[in-house]
């Protein structure tokens, strides 16, 4: 028995060749040439051109929020321009949020003892930081920075994108505040000590991260 021709067999009714081309292309990372596409359905080129110039000035006539560009050689999916800013607002939504005054906390905390292991800014808090700490580790403001030689705890120091919040070019460029935190060396394990006091508690100046508290 003969094997079905590959074109055959990859073939797509008419009636669904746009739909088809819009499953392919909705799934792509890249834009997708013309031969590639009449390839997975097909196919000629021409009519899947043909068809991909339709679909874009279907799109362009009743004003979708998204659009059919072919650009650098291929045909991909974009964002109108026109609601480029709803975009905008929703992938930065969370991003631009202000912290909390704990994740204030313990973020000073991690800017003075870094590299610092989360039990050691748990022990400076007197409270669990380990929501906190994913909070700033989301925000791009912590990093890891490797493991304790001794308990093998991982520890956190901060980012540059932190230093670019806060408008500083180093570390050293801080307030001096670090004079106010207890001594690492003297908290121990012990994670119940209370919490730093407020005055000696470190507060971000950069309205952007927090508004300060009295």
């Amino acid at each position: 028995m003969s094997e079905t021709p590959p074109d055959e067999a990859l073939e797509v009714p008419l009636s669904e060749l746009r739909p088809a081309l819009e499953a392919l292309l909705m799934v792509a990372d890249q834009p997708l040439d013309a031969t590639t596409l009449a390839t997975a359905v097909g196919y000629p080129v021409v009519e899947v051109e043909g068809a991909l110039a339709a679909l874009a000035a279907e799109y362009d006539e009743q004003h979708r929020g998204f659009e059919l560009r072919g650009v650098a050689g291929g045909w991909r999916y974009y964002t109108r321009e026109d609601f480029a800013h709803v975009v905008e607002s929703f992938v930065l939504e969370g991003q631009q949020a202000r912290l909390t005054q704990a994740a204030l906390e313990t973020l000073a905390v991690v800017a003075y003892s870094q590299p610092v292991s989360r039990a050691r800014v748990s022990a400076v808090r007197g409270v669990n930081v380990d929501g906190v700490m994913r909070t700033l580790l989301a925000r791009g403001l912590v990093q890891e920075a490797g493991q304790d030689p001794t308990s093998g705890a991982h520890l956190y120091r901060t980012t540059t994108y932190f230093l670019e919040r806060i408008g500083v070019d180093s570390l050293d460029d801080l307030p001096e505040l670090a004079p106010y935190l207890p001594a690492m060396e003297d908290l121990g394990d012990d994670l119940g000590a209370g919490p730093v006091p407020e005055a000696a508690t470190p507060r971000a100046a950069d309205p952007q991260l927090g508004e300060e508290t009295p």
